[in-house]
């Protein structure tokens, strides 16, 4: 099998789609615009894709108050710094800045709904293919 994607039960679908698309480089994969109002967000390869919608059959998690080790989305970051910075003028949070014994260094932010991020600066990344 093949990863498809993950979701995301939140409160303001629409303005928080919207952020991940301008201050993470998103694209919009594929949406809906009547309820639950999904939006599908891809990387810039096109192979990893976050499902965010809103629906209210189900509670939305506190994502504010859930420690970030409980989920987060990862995304590799070149200068991880430098994107936390950006991203903090963008309304995201810092967490935790922890650098790691092999030099890599990964930083655990929240977005402006409290959903955990993390900037991932790795001396050995992930192959992608």
């Amino acid at each position: 099998m093949k990863f498809e994607h993950f979701a995301l039960n939140v409160p303001e679908v629409r303005a928080h789609a919207q952020w991940y698309v301008e201050h993470v480089g998103f694209t919009v994969a594929r949406r809906r615009e009547d309820a639950p109002f999904m939006h599908f967000l891809a990387d810039e390869t096109g192979r990893i894709i976050v499902e965010l919608y809103s629906n209210p059959k189900a509670p939305y998690p506190a994502y504010a108050q859930a420690h970030p080790l409980l989920f987060h989305i990862a995304l590799v970051a070149a200068d991880a710094k430098a994107e936390r910075a950006r991203l903090e003028k963008a309304g995201a949070t810092l967490f935790l800045e922890e650098p790691q014994p092999d030099g890599s260094l990964l930083i655990m932010m929240r977005d402006p709904w409290g959903v955990p991020l993390q900037l991932c600066q790795r001396t050995k990344p992930f192959p992608m293919p």
